[in-house]
């Protein structure tokens, strides 16, 4: 659409649907275009338009371009909730495929492919059939991805009607588009088929390399990804083909020049000569500088790619490690992944140049990328021999500029280098020590208290200095008082002398006795056994020789360095995660589908009862449906009882250990599975049918819980529930599953729902409007009550001083205060209990003159919190409660909740 026609947004008066409607059967070809351009606006911004369908479609019939276009993405957005409708325009589509113009006839096809219904594929199959041969390459492109779109949705069609083989002959079609597309749809079936489809021969790869040249940018990208799997005959073919894309490297479209990377490196392991491979290797190095001088996002996606082929071929860029020193503007982002870089980069021809930029930047501003630089230098240190030792002077510069979390970082990157290699650098412990006032990190304690320990001998004072980490033994996170336990023992062991004995005495029994860390009471026990049996066996535990360690921290596997590699310039190379690690290909189910509305034009769908699937011919999908009720409660069937209806395998309540057999079959009665449930569509309002319901929190979820009871003569089956916008959100999470109710049966089910999915505008209130349908009777509407104990979460319970700070830091216009002068607390004790169930946590109580006063604490989800005083006389009427909390206009309803608990 063109800039004039944001007008087409604009708020239109009462009766917008039915002006459209006479607008877009008015006899002008003008005022119908501008009708369906409203349609369209009024569709982007989320209004339903589905009932204007049969109006839009009659404009079809048309030689305006523009205004085909427009309704034929009307239609591909409603096909899917009016199949049967959508079947009308299936004439305009085969029509449309044999349109003069071929921009019309690519359209269609197009169309056609991207309504996933399946009753209208099988239309489509003729269409598509004469368009992969059309004489125009417009059309025939745009039919080679429509086959890919069939494909997903009916493969066996595919394959039955010859589209794989049509597809495979588009690939010596002579326009280099066609052939790109071509094998993009036959790269995107292959993903999805377990069987080899598209395999590229010596002939077929011909006809890319030559297609390469000529196709548009993404063309490229498409013919260089499946030429990248695949493998050459020969060292002489590989080398073939890298010259033949070679090319490819210096295009503009970064896309193209990973890919093209992608596929020399792929290439590259089968070519055995060391020339051509360094050649290559030059060749590649200046594409992937010249992608660093992008946009920061772009740097990124090249880092990491970049990180993936050095850590395979540093020789690429071994000379070029200037372009990843950090500039002072680069995102923080791009700075760490260029810190990687360097690392694996550093040799010992350039640490100098290394080092000086490392101390620089643990020089700036930002904490995390100074640390990551003095992890670097240690990094270095450990990597490169004969460069320890300038590694360690800039750590020890470092430490003398005093600043606390560079110092931290120094003394834990120097344990590791003293791991590295031992009988050393022990020289500077002495300096080390100077710093042992200011450590305050876990790890750099844990780390400063190993070296006291390993090289206890050589420290004259060591004994005083663990004595001062000591003091605070119980505080101390499990790391420090892991390594001051071992490095204790390690100092008697090297140093029995009267003072490491007092201590290692302290420390046995504060690791033994005063401690609740189970990793620590063992340890602790095995030293004191060993110690107290086998000294000697002692020393040959504690004070054995260490294996010395290596820099692998960044390393990847091998075989997972393959498989990423394979997957440079995708996603999988960014996370450096396999794709099947973060991608689900789910084949959809096809749903069946209602024109019922909800009154309000809410346009959240019903949840679906699995004894649907019969009629509708297709299953609905099985995730997230309804958890069965009290399933441990329900007797089994005898053994000549028939058969009850199987449910739809429920994953939720498998994972929360709830059994989905608990659906009261048609011709058995439910029995008592819980509480009553309150009546909310009696059986005289709903012709027989009653239904009760409540709201239920069960395992820290929240579920609607429905009782329905058949009292009509026919049997009533296909229910479906939805809920009106309210003040939480409250929806359906699933289907519910509810099986055919015979007459006089009735059955019990919990539906898991979720917050926040379906809100309603203005202040908070407890209304929940429910609209329940089933295939014999007309949709019943009735209102139910949210009560808000049922969204109180388990984190809401609060300490005492944290309860104080939080009730004075909250205005006292925050402050709501409710009297229930016809409610009596009979016992503390069960109130206390009765109100802990619902996850309000007791805080405190006091006695005021003759009152009992109660403190609460509760939460909301989003973290909302609830501070509530309740002040009684126990055994007496009356009961005065006051909450604060940041949203005081939730107060009403939870005094509706509390009032409903008090009188439980």
């Amino acid at each position: 659409m063109s800039g004039h026609d944001s007008k087409y947004f604009s708020t239109t008066k009462k009766g917008e649907i039915p002006e459209l409607k006479e607008e877009l059967n008015s006899q002008y070809k003008d005022k119908r275009k501008d009708a369906v351009k409203k349609v369209i606006a009024a569709m982007t911004v989320g209004k339903d338009v589905s009932s204007l369908f049969t109006d839009v479609v009659n404009c079809m019939q048309t030689e305006n371009l523009e205004l085909k276009k427009l309704v034929y993405l009307y239609l591909i957005n409603y096909a899917k909730s009016q199949p049967d409708l959508a079947i009308l325009a299936v004439n305009t589509f085969v029509k449309d495929s044999q349109d003069p113009n071929p921009l019309i006839r690519a359209l269609a096809v197009r169309t056609m492919g991207c309504i996933r219904v399946d009753k209208i594929t099988e239309y489509l199959c003729d269409p598509l059939q004469r368009c992969l041969k059309d004489d125009d390459p417009y059309v025939r492109k745009t039919a080679a991805i429509c086959v890919a779109k069939l494909y997903d949705i009916n493969a066996e069609l595919v394959e039955d009607r010859g589209f794989l083989e049509s597809l495979k002959d588009l690939i010596s079609d002579n326009n280099p588009m066609v052939v790109a597309n071509a094998v993009a749809a036959l790269a995107e079936i292959q993903e999805n088929s377990t069987r080899p489809i598209f395999e590229i021969t010596s002939h077929t790869l011909s006809k890319l390399l030559t297609a390469l040249n000529e196709c548009t940018e993404w063309g490229q990208v498409f013919i260089l990804d499946a030429l990248s799997r695949y493998k050459a005959a020969d060292a002489r073919e590989a080398e073939n083909i890298v010259e033949r894309v070679t090319p490819r490297l210096q295009h503009a479209n970064c896309a193209v020049v990973l890919s093209a990377v992608k596929m020399i490196l792929q290439q590259m392991e089968l070519i055995t000569s060391t020339d051509v491979v360094r050649n290559l290797c030059k060749k590649m190095a200046p594409p992937l500088v010249t992608l660093l001088s992008a946009e920061p996002e772009i740097q990124y996606v090249a880092l990491r790619n970049i990180n993936l082929i050095v850590q395979r071929r540093p020789t690429i860029l071994a000379h070029e490690i200037k372009v990843f020193f950090c500039k002072y503007n680069d995102p923080i982002y791009v700075k760490m992944e260029k810190l990687e870089i360097m690392i694996k980069l550093a040799s010992d021809r350039n640490i100098d140049q290394v080092l000086l930029e490392f101390k620089e930047y643990a020089t700036e501003v930002d904490v995390d990328f100074v640390r990551k630089a003095v992890r670097a230098i240690g990094r270095c240190a450990i990597k490169l021999e004969r460069a320890a030792e300038r590694c360690i002077s800039v750590l020890l510069e470092l430490i003398k500029i005093k600043v606390n979390y560079v110092v931290q970082e120094a003394i834990i990157v120097i344990k590791d280098i003293f791991r590295r290699y031992p009988n050393t650098y022990e020289s500077i412990i002495a300096t080390l020590c100077e710093s042992l006032d200011t450590l305050d990190e876990p790890e750099a304690k844990a780390s400063m208290i190993w070296i006291i320990g390993e090289y206890a001998e050589r420290i004259d004072n060591a004994d005083e200095l663990l004595e001062s980490f000591l003091e605070s033994f119980p505080e101390e996170p499990p790391q420090v008082q892991l390594q001051l336990l071992t490095a204790t023992v390690k100092l008697f062991l090297k140093k029995p002398t009267e003072g490491p004995q007092q201590m290692i005495q302290v420390v046995l029994n504060n690791a033994t006795v005063e401690t609740d860390n189970p990793d620590l009471r063992d340890r602790a026990y095995i030293y004191w056994r060993l110690l107290s049996t086998d000294p000697e066996a002692a020393k040959d535990v504690v004070l054995a020789e260490k294996p010395v360690i290596s820099d692998d921290s960044n390393q990847l596997d091998p075989s997972l360095l393959d498989e990423l590699l394979a997957n440079i310039a995708t996603l999988s190379s960014v996370y450096h995660k396999p794709p099947d690690t973060f991608v689900t290909r789910v084949k959809p189910a096809t749903q069946r589908t209602e024109d019922d509305e909800y009154p309000d034009g809410n346009e959240t769908g019903y949840a679906e009862s699995p004894a649907n699937a019969a009629d509708g011919g297709a299953s609905p999908p099985t995730s997230s449906s309804s958890v069965p009720y009290g399933a441990a409660r329900q007797p089994a069937p005898a053994p000549d009882a028939p058969a009850p209806v199987a449910p739809v395998p429920d994953l939720l309540g498998d994972l929360i250990g709830l059994d989905n057999n608990a659906i009261v079959p048609a011709d058995q009665h439910a029995t008592s599975s819980g509480p009553p449930l309150p009546i909310l569509l009696p059986a005289s309002t709903g012709q027989g049918l009653q239904i009760s319901a409540q709201l239920a929190r069960q395992d820290g979820q929240i579920f609607y819980s429905l009782q329905f009871e058949n009292n009509s003569q026919i049997t009533l089956d296909g229910f479906m529930i939805q809920f009106n916008k309210n003040s939480f959100g409250l929806a359906a999470a699933g289907s519910l599953q509810v099986p055919p109710l015979a007459p006089g049966a009735s059955t019990r089910t919990l539906l898991p729902m979720v917050l926040f999915q379906n809100m309603s505008a203005g202040p908070p209130s407890s209304l929940l409007q429910v609209a329940v349908k089933n295939n014999q009777q007309p949709v019943w509407y009735f209102n139910d009550k949210i009560l808000l104990h049922v969204f109180f979460t388990d984190d809401g319970r609060m300490e005492r001083t944290s309860f104080l700070e939080t009730w004075r830091s909250l205005p006292d216009s925050n402050e709501v205060l409710k009297e229930f002068p016809g409610i009596m607390v009979s016992s503390a004790e069960a109130t206390l209990d009765r109100l802990a169930a619902t996850n309000m946590f007791f805080i405190a109580k006091r006695k005021h003159a003759n009152q009992d006063v109660f403190y609460f604490s509760a939460k909301i989800p989003r973290g909302i919190p609830f501070l509530i005083e309740l002040t009684t006389v126990i055994g007496n009427p009356g009961v005065k409660c006051a909450i604060k909390t940041p949203n005081p206009e939730m107060a009403p309803l939870f005094f509706e909740a509390i009032e409903t608990l008090l009188k439980a």
